[in-house]
């Protein structure tokens, strides 16, 4: 029998068109600066840029941009920490003409190269110091460091360069199936209609305060801006230690006057079980990347906004307000945006039963042109869109299982393929499986996702071994995390003879064997703690990390830590030890023997000041008064 259909033109699948005045973001965001120079556009730390010194900045940068060949379709790497200095990079490049590449300083040498390449840049802009750890290659390098742009400010508007609605704004680079990774292509007017929405559905004003808190290379990180910089409003830059410790983020969030931020859902779900003052600017908390599993209480004093979307859809694809109380039901991912179409097919690409699952097909608006350089990917993910007229239209393939509720709304129901997400990040475990299958030893190998009940999920490596091989798990991870970032390195690692497939020859994850029941790699020679705060940091560290022991030459990030456990990591060792540790200290001694003395240092720091002689004060005595 044939499925039930519903028309083309129900509002629950396809958002009535809406048209917008200004031609570009770009354009809105000029004309703040011309008509409220003196307001604050950005705040990092204790230094601010208005509007106007924004504008002057970006015009400078712009033409040094232009004289190395930036112009319309040229792609500009900001390999930058989250800065006024990478919003200024940014700003420029649309300036110039170019369309912007936003590259995590964090990312893995060989990662870094290859996104640099495949994509073809035409400069980066980067600051003296994380300049030197840049690849060698055909692009020029722009200091954001040096001024730069000694033309006379009657100059600056004269770049005369004109980039159509059609012209490609940025490239985001996400794991790939294949085991490289993708560069999504989003043009302005995709960019445009996501801040025209969001300007209107949460009406964004000069008022506003709003914060940039997303992972640099997150395209989370394009919504928390552009949208505030038209509207005239201020964006507020947290520092590196706060934006995943959930209590310190509360607090710099009402101290700053924040009115909108956006979270991650793992870390929207810690909040939202947080003591709130009845007092707070806070108006809105946007939350995305990861099934939402918890409605807001009704103490809470904002509005919180659940949001579905992938990077092909610009950001944000569906969105909705999630009711308050204890609904026995997960919230929905809500309705489409402006000028957005939703579909919801069966394999055949026809709608399903009302009620029924079926794969999520995006169109409208906010379309990606495709990935870049790869039209083979591009053919297969963006296809014809059988329900226009026209011929014309095209479907992003989501790979996202879904169902249409009685009100309109839409309910995510998880994944088609193996792809996956953790800590807000889309993965694609086939990356990972490319990395470890590279590892001299390794004969072939799966990775999974285990846990999710409370938020910790963690990725574990399956891997079968050659004949006679041995492979110890910390040169493992060594090189895994020159190819893969952080938090796509499997935190645990398990030996089986042979992985279980399907009869269609696909991994059969369901039958992989528990973690318990199999044989662990090697770690290397077990150093067992020596000093008294060593075996208190093994004692914290283990049961964080949730391994049986920790050896002193234990490397933290390599044993499946990261920023977000290092800031629990501070919070403990603060309450075991009275002193606080810095999240950037953790990260230059990483190891327990190294985290131990720089402990013991700043004990011995805190007992000299009350003695008022810390030099008198050896470690010995650190370790007797212990």
């Amino acid at each position: 029998m044939e499925p039930e259909t519903r028309v083309i033109d129900d509002p629950q699948l396809k958002t009535p068109p809406k048209t917008f005045g200004a031609a570009s973001v770009l354009q809105l965001v000029e004309q703040r600066s011309k008509a409220n120079p003196e307001s604050v556009a950005v705040i990092c730390g204790t230094s601010s840029l208005s509007y106007g010194e924004l504008d002057r900045k970006g015009n400078s940068l712009a033409h040094r941009l232009r004289d190395v060949g930036v112009g319309p379709e040229s792609l500009v790497g900001i390999y930058l920490e989250r800065s006024s200095a990478a919003v200024v990079a940014a700003l420029a490049t649309f300036k110039a003409g170019g369309a912007y590449l936003p590259l995590d300083p964090s990312l893995p040498e060989e990662r870094l190269a290859f996104m640099l390449t495949d994509a073809q840049v035409t400069a980066v802009v980067s600051s003296a110091a994380l300049s030197q750890r840049l690849p060698k290659g055909p692009w020029a390098v722009v200091n954001a460091d040096e001024r730069g742009g000694e033309a006379p400010v009657d100059d600056f508007d004269k770049l005369a360069v004109e980039s159509s609605p059609d012209s490609l704004a940025y490239v985001i680079y996400t794991s790939g199936s294949t085991g490289k990774p993708k560069g999504v292509e989003i043009s302005h007017s995709s960019l445009m209609n996501l801040v025209a929405w969001h300007v209107r559905t949460f009406n964004v004003n000069t008022e506003d305060r709003a914060s940039l808190q997303a992972a640099v290379g997150f395209d989370a990180a394009v919504w928390e801006l552009w949208p505030y910089l038209a509207s005239g409003a201020s964006v507020a830059i947290p520092e590196e230690s706060v934006r995943n410790h959930p209590e310190a983020l509360r607090d710099w969030l009402v101290a700053s006057g924040i009115t909108i931020t956006f979270l991650p859902t793992a870390i929207a779900e810690r909040m939202m079980l947080l003591q709130w003052p009845r007092k707070t600017a806070l108006r809105i908390l946007l939350t995305g990347a990861e099934a939402l599993r918890r409605h807001p209480d009704p103490s809470l004093p904002f509005v919180l906004i659940n949001n579905y979307g992938p990077t092909e859809c610009t950001v944000v694809a569906t969105s909705g307000a999630v009711p308050t109380g204890h609904a026995t039901s997960l919230p929905s991912i809500g309705k489409p945006i402006d000028n957005t179409e939703i579909y919801i097919l069966d394999e055949e690409m026809r709608r399903v039963r009302n009620g029924d699952s079926g794969e999520i097909y995006i169109g409208g608006a906010g379309l990606a042109r495709g990935y870049r350089n790869n039209s083979a990917i591009t053919a297969e993910r963006f296809v014809r869109n059988p329900f226009d007229s026209s011929n014309g239209g095209r479907l992003y393939r989501t790979g996202d299982l879904a169902r249409l509720l009685p009100d309109g709304e839409i309910e995510f129901l998880g994944r088609l393929d193996e792809q996956i997400k953790i800590r807000g990040f889309r993965v694609e475990p086939g990356e990972i499986v490319s990395a470890l299958n590279s590892y001299p030893g390794i004969k072939a190998s799966a990775v999974a996702l285990l846990g999710g009940e409370n938020g910790d999920k963690r990725l574990a490596a399956y891997v079968v071994l050659e004949p006679e091989a041995r492979v110890i798990l910390p040169s493992l991870r060594q090189a895994l995390s020159k190819r893969l970032p952080e938090y796509m390195v499997p935190t645990l690692f398990g030996r089986v003879q042979s992985l279980p497939l399907t009869r269609n020859g696909k991994v059969d994850y369901s039958s992989l064997p528990e973690l318990t029941e199999l044989n662990m790699l090697p770690e290397s020679e077990f150093v067992a703690p020596q000093t008294l705060v060593e075996q208190r940091l093994a004692v914290i560290l283990a049961p964080l990390l949730r391994v049986e022991r920790v050896s002193a030459k234990d490397n933290f990030f390599l044993l499946g830590g990261h920023s977000l456990l290092g800031t629990q990591l501070i919070t403990k060792i603060k309450e075991a030890f009275g002193v606080e540790l810095s999240l950037l200290s953790l990260f230059d001694h990483p190891t327990l023997a190294e985290m131990s003395v720089e402990v013991e240092n700043l004990i011995l720091v805190k007992i000299g000041a009350s003695n008022g002689n810390g030099n008198a004060i050896s470690h010995a005595t650190v370790q007797e008064r212990k």
